[in-house]
């Protein structure tokens, strides 16, 4: 009762922002593994849903997937299914805790590097198939600059870069920009700083990367939000449920609403992408 009575309210409180009318696509990826950046995908998604969006968590880890580990559901059906021809799309999406839904790994994702091209075709076919069915494709991709994170990051929208205050973090996500930016992919990057001891510690955090990027780079990246450091967070894993589900009221779930709702704010007048330019961009970039 009490998360039903939560998710009223946030609806009450958001009805003024409208829905998409048709589906928009996002990446979330991090310049290292660790930092939080499964569960950010996860507990944003939750976060847009309990505003009455509909959305969709496409887990791109390569060979690591485990948005399904985390929700506490295992999958019957993986993204190797639909890329072996096995299954089609609606096959392999799963439906989690909160009405959640989302698409597996699996492991030996890296077939994806040798797709052939009816493969790439049916792939793209079916991915397509998601047009106007959600309204929000959220993929979650593996850490680093793989081929695969690349291929994701360049055809979305746009990218979500999760990272810590911690040096190796800062370091190895403005790697990840620098690259992106040096083999000549113009995308739009946004920050999000978790595990941050107090807003004080986020916004220094985000003010020298954006300094750096904008020195270096020519590149504004906006800051998202940032997501306190959270004991509750590790408890939610070991149990194997969403941090939103399993203490809606703890400090990170509430870090990462606030992020759910300036994003909304944000996007308010932005006319979205969609799905045809996401699969244009897919097509080319995996021939």
């Amino acid at each position: 009762m009490h998360d039903q009575a939560q998710a009223l309210r946030h609806l009450v409180h958001t009805r003024d922002i409208p829905k998409s009318t048709t589906t928009r696509i996002l990446t979330v990826t991090s310049g290292k593994g660790g930092v939080g950046k499964s569960n950010f995908s996860l507990n944003f998604a939750m976060a847009l849903q309990r505003r009455g969006y509909s959305v969709l968590v496409f887990d791109a880890d390569i060979g690591l997937g485990n948005i399904d580990v985390l929700l506490g559901t295992p999958a019957k059906y993986n993204l190797i299914h639909l890329l072996k021809g096995e299954k089609t799309i609606w096959e392999i999406v799963q439906t989690g805790p909160g009405g959640l839904q989302f698409i597996a790994g699996g492991s030996g994702f890296q077939d994806l590097v040798r797709l052939s091209e009816d493969q790439l075709e049916y792939f793209a076919e079916q991915i397509g198939k998601l047009h106007g069915h959600v309204d929000y494709l959220l993929f979650d991709t593996g850490a680093g600059l793989s081929k695969e994170t690349t291929r994701f990051i360049t055809a979305a929208e746009e990218a979500f870069v999760v990272t810590t205050p911690e040096p190796t973090s800062i370091t190895d996500a403005y790697a990840l920009i620098k690259m992106m930016k040096t083999m000549g992919h113009d995308v739009p990057f946004r920050l999000v700083v978790n595990r941050v001891s107090d807003e004080r510690e986020g916004r220094q955090t985000s003010d020298n990367f954006r300094q750096v990027a904008d020195k270096y780079l020519g590149m504004d990246i906006p800051v998202l939000g940032y997501i306190p450091d959270d004991n509750h967070v590790s408890k939610a894993v070991k149990r194997q449920t969403a941090l939103s589900l399993a203490f809606p009221d703890s400090a990170a779930a509430k870090g990462i609403d606030r992020i759910a709702s300036a994003y909304l704010m944000e996007e308010r007048d932005r006319a979205p992408a969609g799905m045809n330019g996401f699969l244009q961009r897919i097509r080319k970039l995996w021939k």
